[in-house]
């Protein structure tokens, strides 16, 4: 790393060299998505199939089974769809971006690698994915009779809030498990509480009674993420009408960039002993 590199913040370093290699991050992250289901018979159908079938589950137990109600004017599954879709993209980004200096040991010892690219590769993968289950998602609205409006717009906004929260927390995770492998389980429980408290599957105005709790809740910034879909894809109020919220997670978001950034740059040196 030369001088003027030494002294850039981190966080620059990692826009400028992301961008830098912009085409490779884009051509291995294809080549991460096909690789995973080499050697089956239906290849990467298995990347939609899986999510599909849990949504198909949730809608069974929660519909059916517990007989839930209709959210407002739309049914119950569009509520609990909307709200899946975004998850399936922030857990999915964040384990593959945790574990992608693990997966891609082999080119941390490239000296002229720039590693930092990494964590990105794993959520572009992922978002590939996202791309079929948002149309999933718009697509489900038209059969129930419910033809998206301009406020679906919003979704490419919500598409750039997971992205750089999931960059910024990979930043951070990807660079501490290579010392503390036991995060990778950390992260998997941490991720299924996440998704009970963001709520996904259960409205928040069940505990509308204790504005405590709901401003708490409030402080997951997944909770906004979720919130800002559900609201592009039910005529709700567009982001900037939500102004504090929006503040509040931009800074948060831009701080958690911030540090994760800042941290692999210090760990780096240290990566190829390590693996």
């Amino acid at each position: 790393m030369d001088q003027q590199q030494k002294t850039m913040p981190a966080a620059w370093l990692l826009l400028q060299k992301t961008y830098r290699n912009r085409s490779m991050i884009l051509k291995l992250a294809k080549n991460d998505f096909k690789t995973k289901y080499t050697g089956s018979y239906f290849g990467i159908l298995w990347a939609f199939v899986q999510p599909v079938v849990t949504i198909l589950l949730y809608w069974f137990v929660f519909q059916v089974g517990f007989r839930s109600q209709p959210v407002g004017d739309y049914p119950f599954v569009l509520w609990l769809t909307t709200g899946l879709v975004p998850w399936f993209f922030f857990s999915d980004a964040w384990n593959g971006g945790t574990s992608s200096l693990l997966g891609y040991h082999y080119l941390v010892k490239k000296v002229v690698f720039d590693i930092e690219i990494l964590p990105g590769i794993k959520i572009v993968s992922a978002f590939l994915v996202n791309i079929f289950f948002t149309a999933f998602v718009l697509l489900l609205f038209i059969l129930n009779g419910y033809y998206p409006s301009v406020h679906a717009l919003q979704l490419i906004y919500c598409l750039c809030c997971i992205l750089l929260l999931t960059w910024g927390l990979s930043c951070f995770t990807s660079a501490v498990v290579v010392f503390v492998r036991d995060l990778e389980h950390l992260l998997g429980v941490a991720l299924q509480v996440l998704m009970w408290l963001t709520p996904i599957m259960w409205n928040i105005d069940m505990v509308w009674d204790y504005p405590w709790l709901v401003q708490l809740m409030r402080l997951n910034p997944v909770f906004y993420i979720v919130q800002c879909y559900r609201d592009a894809m039910f005529q709700g109020p567009w982001f900037w009408e939500r102004s504090l919220w929006t503040v509040y997670f931009w800074g948060l978001t831009l701080l958690l960039f911030v540090i994760g950034a800042s941290v692999f740059r210090r760990l780096k040196p240290h990566f190829a002993d390590v693996l």
